[in-house]
């Protein structure tokens, strides 16, 4: 039990613990950060903290995954080099919140059941759980929105991920069998419920990926630079119709970039029309177009996640697939019959092993509420 372990740990009882949800993102990859549409929910694993206050301003924090602590004062100014990457953006987190009200110092017990670096957001659930933990203990309240915005920032500025607001957002907004049709610039939500019918699997390639990394920075670089020449704000507000032309004025993988996002906005939309519909067919497709569009426009893709999307594909009952996340490893998120769910485990890992000589997982996820207060029975 999580709060066995903090009295193990830190030789006292935890005050509380907190949670916040991983998630999936049905489609809409590479859009948040450009101003565009999202389709995120939260799934049931979680990364829950076990939170105590200390006199001195002083924020440890234990990680059960990295097995090590980290350790910052709240008064510290500016990067501190010593300390793992891991925790950068917690201690993040802890700064920021600081600012805007002093906080008490703290021992924190992380734990996560979310794959770190699957493309499962394992990061902005860590940011939140840590930041609504040090709220409560603190005893002042910011609300979800707030916290998802100041877990962003901890994120770019203290681990240096370029990140669109999409993870933080449904880790703390999120709502229980429901995906947020998110307009990333209002940050305006449509909820639509998950389909019963529907199972999402989730199988993870086991290839790791960084989103602080050169690769992911640089395509948000590329859209931006995109963006720029076009003398737009962002490729939010590019079309279809000036898509045609644009192909003129940028050099060929600038104009790919923009080709992904700018339909892949439309295929949100049209992805919120299936659900509405109970269209699975459409909706597999869809999720099929994306991971072509990554694949192809955006390069984002690996050979061991194009071999499991393929593969799933070819199972009857399974009506789409999908790379999900950053990109360059992490997981597939996959659309089946509620029927076939089970074979996937069964078909695709052996085929899977033996086309790459890695070893994947598959499970079955379930909606999940956003962050807050959780009991040790659910830690």
């Amino acid at each position: 039990m999580l709060a066995e372990a903090f009295r193990a740990r830190f030789g006292r009882a935890a005050q509380g613990l907190y949670r916040a949800p991983g998630r999936i993102n049905l489609i809409g990859e590479h859009t948040d950060y450009n101003g565009g549409w999202v389709m995120p929910a939260a799934i049931d694993m979680d990364v829950t903290v076990a939170a105590a206050p200390r006199a001195e301003r002083v924020i440890r924090l234990f990680s059960e995954h990295f097995d090590a602590q980290a350790e910052w004062a709240l008064e510290s100014k500016g990067e501190v080099a010593s300390l793992p990457a891991w925790s950068r953006s917690l201690r993040g987190v802890s700064l920021l919140l600081d600012r805007q009200r002093p906080l008490p110092g703290a021992d924190l017990l992380l734990r996560s059941q979310v794959p770190v670096g699957a493309g499962l957001s394992s990061s902005a659930a860590a940011e939140v759980a840590v930041g609504v933990a040090l709220v409560a203990l603190a005893g002042v309240e910011i609300t979800p929105l707030d916290l998802a915005l100041l877990c962003q920032r901890a994120s770019h500025e203290f681990a240096g991920s370029r990140c669109g607001i999409m993870d933080q957002y449904i880790a703390c907004l999120g709502r229980r069998d429901a995906f947020a049709e998110l307009d990333t610039q209002t940050l305006a939500a449509k909820w639509h419920n998950w389909p019963a019918a529907a199972a999402f699997v989730v199988c993870d390639t086991g290839v790791r990926h960084d989103n602080a990394g050169g690769e992911y920075n640089q395509r948000r670089a590329e859209c931006e630079a995109a963006a720029s020449m076009l003398q737009l704000a962002s490729l939010r507000e590019l079309s279809e119709e000036g898509l045609a032309s644009a192909g003129t004025r940028l050099p060929p993988a600038l104009y790919r970039r923009c080709r992904h996002v700018v339909r892949e906005n439309a295929r949100v939309h049209a992805a919120a029309a299936a659900l509405a519909a109970g269209d699975l067919t459409q909706l597999g497709r869809l999720l099929d177009a994306s991971h072509a569009s990554l694949r192809d426009d955006f390069e984002v893709s690996c050979p061991e996640l194009n071999c499991m999307a393929e593969l799933c594909r070819r199972l009857p009952g399974v009506q789409g697939a999908r790379m999900m996340g950053g990109g360059f490893g992490g997981c597939v998120l996959v659309l089946a019959r509620q029927d076939a769910s089970g074979d996937l485990e069964r078909a695709v890992l052996p085929a899977y092993a033996q086309a790459t000589g890695s070893q994947g997982r598959v499970w079955q996820c379930h909606g999940a509420s956003g962050a807050g207060l959780t009991d040790d029975h659910h830690a």
